[in-house]
């Protein structure tokens, strides 16, 4: 009895390990590795390659963004000549559609009816005229190079999707939600850089991401992770998706906690629906690499990893109770670790509540609500009252001063 319960703290341990820092460490080895004897001959960019392009917003109620977000389209370093702006705006009931008609070179796609972010793109792909397409939220300004970026490595024929990076304002001020969420974006940025350098990046990012037009596939209409899912088909067909974070959208963490936790509950909620409609990329033998990286840096963390978290917990203080095992001073030093964390992550719930700044104590409580947002998100799917309606958390302000 006490031999199993070892065997699955260890296995527990292990795994939640490698989900969060070896996976990154193996990666980074994996890429040293092909650096050094498989990418002598890598096909190189074709720096002129200059195709049309779609600029593809889908908004609702985007109002008090539009002047911001059409001034930064147009400022971006591409030609004019070559760019289709088109915004698709279903529901939208608050002057964002009359506010759009005003800009001659923006297409408006507007229709009463609100029935979410994925049935908006779905009617929108009709009007897109280029070969390539880049979709970008109203809310984010993009980095003048994100076009030029991103087109720079469809240049070869392999890639059907390119990810840009998602980057978050850090104020002084910021609270909980800043400073966790930006620490987290920067360290999944790395990720995704070795991701896309080993084989293919794990799903795009949904603030920037292009594909190749002619690959779009109709995805249905509860989606819930529209940009998870149209790249991984992507990917899944036989194309890669590559990353660049040179091309990057910037926007400002969720105004407080408690929009964080509302949009890390719809995020959860979208994992669990797309892991069960991509459960044929659990095939290793049929996608390899690709399902390697899935596994290990999607399917762990938002499946296995928070549910053994929970569960180290109490065998850990039943192994650490038995004085009888050999080295039961590793387990009173693991649980009094446990206990440091959770304390600090309570200390972090509290200093937010008081709005008092320490960011070092804001990542183990952003860590924390990661994970009790995916048992949330697992309720919210399992119960299929997840809306698919744009429910976006509020923001916080993005003309305070701030640092990328």
């Amino acid at each position: 009895m006490i031999f199993n319960l070892e065997v699955i703290f260890w296995l527990s341990i292990f795994i939640i390990f490698y989900s969060y820092i070896g996976y990154g460490v193996l990666l980074y080895l994996l890429v040293n590795i092909k650096r050094r004897f498989f990418d002598n001959h890598s096909e190189e960019h074709q720096e002129n390659y200059e195709p049309q392009v779609t600029l593809f917003v889908p908004a609702f109620n985007e109002k008090e963004f539009v002047s911001r977000k059409v001034a930064n389209s147009r400022s971006l370093d591409y030609p004019a000549e070559k760019v289709q702006q088109i915004w698709v705006t279903d529901g939208s009931d608050d002057g964002t559609p009359d506010l759009l008609r005003m800009y001659q070179d923006v297409e408006v796609y507007h229709i009463p009816e609100r029935k979410g972010k994925i049935a908006a793109m779905n009617r929108g792909m009709q009007f897109v005229k280029t070969p390539i397409v880049i979709f970008s939220d109203a809310n984010t300004e993009l980095s003048k190079q994100s076009i030029r970026e991103i087109v720079k490595l469809f240049s070869k024929e392999k890639v059907g999707c390119v990810s840009g990076e998602k980057r978050i304002y850090n104020k002084s001020a910021d609270a909980a939600a800043g400073a966790g969420e930006g620490l987290y974006w920067k360290y999944e940025s790395q990720l995704k850089k070795w991701d896309a350098e080993l084989c293919s990046v794990v799903g795009a990012a949904g603030e920037l991401f292009g594909i190749r037009t002619h690959l779009w596939q109709e995805v249905e209409p509860d989606t819930l992770l529209d940009d998870f899912i149209i790249s991984l088909r992507i990917a899944m067909s036989g194309y890669t998706i590559q990353y660049s974070s040179e091309a990057y959208a910037m926007e400002s963490a969720s105004a407080d906690i408690h929009e964080e936790i509302k949009r890390k509950i719809r995020i959860s909620a979208g994992g669990i629906q797309s892991i069960v409609r991509l459960r044929s990329l659990l095939n290793v033998f049929k996608y390899r690499t690709l399902s390697f990286q899935y596994i290990s840096h999607r399917v762990l963390r938002w499946i296995l990893t928070p549910l053994l978290l929970l569960l180290v917990i109490p065998i850990n203080i039943f192994l650490a109770l038995d004085e009888g095992l050999f080295h039961f001073e590793i387990y009173n030093m693991l649980l009094l670790g446990q206990i440091l964390f959770y304390t600090l992550s309570l200390i972090g719930w509290l200093l937010e509540r008081k709005e008092l700044r320490l960011k070092a104590l804001f990542v183990p409580y952003y860590f924390f609500i990661m994970n009790l947002s995916v048992y949330l998100g697992f309720i919210r799917y399992m119960k299929r009252d997840q809306s698919v309606n744009w429910e976006r958390a509020r923001r916080g302000d993005l003309n305070s001063s701030a640092e990328i």
